[in-house]
């Protein structure tokens, strides 16, 4: 008699990543060099807000600030059905990270003139994550060059599907 083994599945909801929001102009006009994820610390009504999708990330930017990370210029905004509770819209938030990737990030600010840029909000085991790019600015020449090549390729995205009717 065979002995049967079963396997569970992996839950699929596990690792699963809702994005809330996607900073389009950061990967414009930065060139990402790395990336990072950080938690946020929030308040109760902003994490409704979010989870409503009325947040932006579009003017945000991050300093590090006597080894803790910040970023500002986030917009969440206030929950309507929140009270008293409800907080400023652009205030300044705490990002969580670790030790060693604050002093990463800063060793590669100081170094290399980079910037600490948030490019998506979302959720990941019901906590708000924000994801970090470590970059430098591009120039206007860098930017028509990646206009170019997207234009290239699609382009030829358009002629194979083309040939392939």
């Amino acid at each position: 008699m065979q002995k049967q083994i079963f396997q569970t599945a992996p839950n699929e909801n596990a690792n699963k990543r809702t994005q809330v929001q996607y900073n389009r102009r950061a990967r414009h006009e930065y060139a990402i060099e790395e990336t990072f994820d950080a938690g946020l610390s929030l308040v109760g009504t902003e994490v409704k807000s979010i989870r409503q999708g009325q947040v932006a990330l579009q003017d945000a930017f991050c300093k590090i600030e006597k080894d803790e990370v910040w970023i500002y210029n986030m917009h969440i905004a206030p929950f309507e059905h929140g009270t008293i509770w409800n907080v400023e819209p652009r205030r300044k938030r705490k990002l969580l990270l670790h030790r060693r990737e604050i002093e990463e990030i800063r060793s590669e600010m100081d170094t290399k003139g980079s910037a600490l840029i948030p490019l998506s909000l979302y959720f990941q085991h019901g906590y708000a994550k924000v994801e970090l790019g470590l970059g430098k600015g591009k120039k206007l020449f860098d930017k028509r060059d990646d206009l170019h090549k997207k234009d290239i390729d699609r382009e030829m995205r358009r002629e194979l599907s083309e040939r392939s009717k």
